[in-house]
């Protein structure tokens, strides 16, 4: 019965969440449709004229036609249907398959950059040699366009003979160690001063005071800059992927759309991409809540 009423006094908050979204949504939508009508009429009015002119002529050719500048969003949600439905999805033309290729990607560069970025923040915090020589080199190296050093990794690497996934996942992991860094700094250092003074009273160690006060401490930090980091490390695997070009993977898809004219697979690969993102933040915010549970945070 607790439980019963608990989730009844969360029924309206979720609600009144969900209206601005759904409001936002509606609206973009909207103005999703309108843009496609004076960019894609034209590149359709020849059709336009054939069939007569008029405002539903040139409605139905924007909203329709086959090679659009902008696709509209019926036409999105259609090629996402014939290519993630309608094929299977270990063949090389379903996008399912394209997608597991950028996220295995993803997925190795994020652990790779939430280890190292976890090492940094630790030697950082514990060293102030290793706060003043790391810190300024770590925020120069956000200063550098990824455009430009991806085709430098994956270079240096294919003339050791690595190829593959360890070059995109390498350029993941130099996107996303960043906001794990960082993050990690600001959380080891949030103990107050008196919680730290009281561990060197119960004379503990450095390793104890870390594993007892600091990094307990940090988790909230670290999961927030997880969210940013799993993001980033999937626009890294995607941008690793145009340099080399590769035959399979999301940035395959923009590529040979790119190529070819084909704005509904870049499109289709562009949605698919961000859905991938906003589920890989869920299940970060999702393994957020229930570490917090089980260290006995409530819920707010």
């Amino acid at each position: 019965m607790i439980a019963m009423a608990e989730a009844a006094r969360q029924l309206p908050r979720a609600r009144g969440s969900a209206i601005p979204v759904l409001v936002l949504c509606l609206v973009l939508l909207v103005a999703w449709y309108i843009a496609c009508i004076p960019m894609n009429a034209v590149v359709a009015e020849t059709k336009i004229a054939a069939a007569g002119g008029g405002l539903w002529n040139t409605l139905y050719e924007s909203w329709n036609h086959q090679r659009p500048v902008i696709p509209a969003p019926h036409q999105v949600i259609a090629e996402l249907w014939s290519t993630v439905f309608a094929i299977a999805p270990w063949k090389a033309k379903s996008l399912l398959y394209h997608c597991w290729v950028t996220l295995s990607s993803t997925l190795l560069g994020f652990a790779l950059g939430v280890l190292l970025g976890m090492v940094l923040a630790i030697l950082i915090v514990h060293s102030k040699l290793l706060n003043a020589a790391l810190m300024p080199w770590i925020i120069a190296s956000q200063t550098i366009p990824i455009l430009a050093i991806a085709p430098m990794i994956i270079v240096v690497l294919g003339a050791m003979g690595i190829t593959g996934l360890l070059p995109k996942a390498l350029i993941s992991m130099y996107l996303c160690f960043f906001p794990v860094t960082i993050g990690m700094v600001k959380g080891l250092n949030s103990p107050d001063v008196i919680h730290r003074d009281l561990m060197r009273t119960y004379n503990a160690s450095a390793f104890e005071t870390l594993w007892k006060l600091r990094l307990p401490a940090s988790v909230p930090f670290l999961f927030t800059s997880l969210k940013i980091a799993i993001a980033i490390a999937l626009t890294g695997a995607i941008v690793g992927e145009l340099p080399t070009g590769a035959i399979a993977g999301i940035g395959a898809r923009l590529l040979v759309g790119s190529y070819n004219g084909l704005t509904l697979m870049i499109w289709g690969a562009l949605v698919a991409a961000s859905c991938m993102a906003a589920a890989l933040v869920w299940l970060v915010g999702f393994a957020e809540r229930r570490t917090l549970q089980r260290m006995g945070v409530k819920p707010t």
